[in-house]
């Protein structure tokens, strides 16, 4: 996945001091770079049992529902709050420096269906973990989370220990 890692445009200093921001925006851009994440993505879970592809806001509604659509499934988003307008299943959960909050509708998930779960990085696993969690409370299964990058020096892998993780760059 070097080719990949390659397309990565690295920032330093954003969004503060002290930070490297790793922008996948130059990949995504790249036509060849894009159908090989998707690709790469696709391969990873096509012989896991799922139901549905599940994609978090923002930039795993980039990735998500093309995954979905080469694995033939369908797409299901998760947003900030009061972005759904049907009802609502919500997790607050921990950022580095506060909280946020995520949402789902509450019919997105049939009990017992197989949900993947695509985003674009796992950082501290925070954001991935909740997500998981609010697919568990609407008594789906997590087949799986699947990313383009990983930054295994904040080790969020390790939020997601009981779940089978792939990522396909690691920082």
């Amino acid at each position: 996945m070097d080719s990949l890692k390659a397309l990565i445009r690295e920032v330093p200093d954003f969004p503060k001091p002290g930070i490297n921001f790793y922008d996948i925006t130059t990949l995504l851009k790249d036509a060849t770079g894009f159908k090989n994440v998707i690709d790469s993505l696709t391969e990873l879970y096509r012989s896991t049992p799922i139901d549905v592809v599940l994609g978090i806001e923002a930039r795993g509604f980039i990735i998500a529902p093309a995954v979905a659509y080469a694995l033939g499934y369908g797409f299901i988003p998760v947003r900030k709050q009061k972005k759904l307008p049907a009802e609502r299943a919500r997790i607050e959960y921990q950022l580095e420096y506060g909280t946020d909050v995520l949402e789902i509708h509450k019919d997105a998930i049939n009990p017992g269906q197989n949900v993947l779960i695509i985003d674009d990085v796992l950082a501290t696993g925070g954001t991935a973990a909740a997500v998981a969690e609010l697919v568990e409370t609407l008594q789906g299964k997590v087949a799986g989370l699947g990313f383009i990058l990983e930054l295994d020096f904040l080790k969020g892998r390790e939020k997601l220990g009981r779940h089978e993780v792939h990522s396909l760059v690691h920082y």
